[in-house]
């Protein structure tokens, strides 16, 4: 796997072995298994004493070229291709926990992270505790002598709240807990948490990796050995990631920096534009100097991501005739498209969790979730401005 000096070489020029009919573009490998040519060769395969593909549910040459870029991007020495972003978030969890394990997560994830970890891991006698981000003294604070693992998403869905990776990966190497960071929302062109010390990467790479919403996929990126548990867990429970939607994301990945660039500068100027509407209560976007974590996010982001958070001053009741008003953007669960899309997490992404828990991470009735598209931004602001104007008669 070769790596050139800057990001954009690397997720264009990184690519699987070119075979015998000279294709510029790798091929879909479309198949389910891999031939032998004698049976040493097959016994030192499944022993691992040699490199090479097997079976589709445990490699292929499309899973390996878009790992090897991931790989390459975000700083990593291994990695594995999930079949979706929340395989991507179990995997990476259920492969270390054990019975009697406790896990210390953010208290801002996603709505199925939470369910995952409220509903399913209790399941197996692994604990939970959750640390108000707000709050990054209360990190070390909440460690146990089960603890094994510090999950976190940054920045959060969908409250885009910042927490310090620094500060964070200095805690887990100090009591040697595994560190498993979420970083849908920043890609690896904008944010890499190996570089503070995160032993395991997630995405989903439905999202902003993928970009134009065709394709469900995730990854798991890390180290060799947290990578080698993460292959032998998903290697026997069957998570692949089919060969067509790797072939998918690793062109995705050729635009990823130029995509993300237009993505960051359509999202900063809809969050100041927003700052200045008499309708909004409050706008959260990372790269706003109002954003209470503003210098964390510029510490450790390049650009402030494609996400912007508002709240209506009409609640609930003007949320849900904004969303209606809505000519252009669309109103869908997904995100990371190039088309914007506007969501109301309330009573979508995070309808599952309590009012009180809601409260707790900033989701108020009245708050929208915009993921900014690449269409030209002024169409953007005002189909929002006519949406508002609608939703208040």
């Amino acid at each position: 796997m070769s790596a050139w000096k800057n990001f954009e070489t690397n997720a264009i020029r990184t690519q699987a072995e070119r075979s015998h009919q000279r294709e510029h573009s790798a091929p879909i490998y479309a198949t389910s298994s891999f031939v032998f040519d004698d049976a040493e060769q097959a016994r030192a395969l499944f022993a691992g004493e040699q490199e090479g593909n097997i079976y589709t549910r445990f490699s292929n040459p499309n899973n390996d070229e878009f790992i090897d870029k991931m790989c390459l991007l975000e700083g990593t020495e291994d990695g594995m291709a999930m079949a979706s972003g929340m395989a991507a978030m179990f995997v990476s969890m259920a492969a270390f926990l054990n019975q009697g394990d406790h896990l210390l997560i953010c208290r801002s994830i996603f709505g199925s992270t939470h369910q995952i970890t409220t509903q399913l891991l209790p399941r197996w006698g692994i604990s939970h505790t959750y640390v108000d981000i707000q709050q990054p003294e209360a990190w070390e604070k909440e460690i146990r002598k089960n603890t094994r693992m510090i999950f976190l998403e940054t920045p959060s869905n969908p409250g885009l709240d910042i927490i310090d990776l620094e500060l964070v990966g200095d805690i887990a190497k100090k009591h040697g807990l595994l560190f498993n960071v979420d970083n849908c929302f920043a890609t690896p062109y904008l944010q890499n948490p190996a570089k503070y010390g995160a032993d395991l990467i997630t995405h989903s790479a439905t999202k902003f990796i993928d970009g134009q919403g065709r394709v469900i996929g995730g990854a798991i990126l890390g180290t060799k050995a947290s990578i080698e548990k993460v292959r032998f867990f998903a290697r026997h429970t069957g998570p692949a990631m089919s060969p067509f939607n790797s072939w998918i994301l690793s062109k995705s990945l050729e635009t990823l920096a130029v995509r993300m660039d237009k993505h960051c500068e359509n999202a900063l100027n809809l969050a100041m534009h927003l700052e200045k509407h008499q309708d909004v209560l409050l706008v959260k976007y990372p790269f706003l100097p109002s954003h209470p974590n503003v210098e964390i996010a510029k510490k450790q982001m390049k650009l402030g991501g494609g996400m912007v958070s508002f709240e209506l001053k009409g609640g609930i009741d003007q949320g849900r005739k904004f969303l209606d008003s809505l000519k252009m953007i669309s109103f869908s669960a997904n995100l990371g498209d190039t088309r914007s899309i506007a969501a109301h997490p309330a009573s979508t992404t995070h309808s599952k969790l309590s009012s009180e828990e809601r409260a707790s991470v900033g989701i108020t009735d009245g708050l929208i979730r915009v993921s900014v598209g690449l269409e030209h931004v002024s169409d953007i602001i005002a189909d929002i401005e006519q949406a508002m104007e609608a939703s208040k008669k």
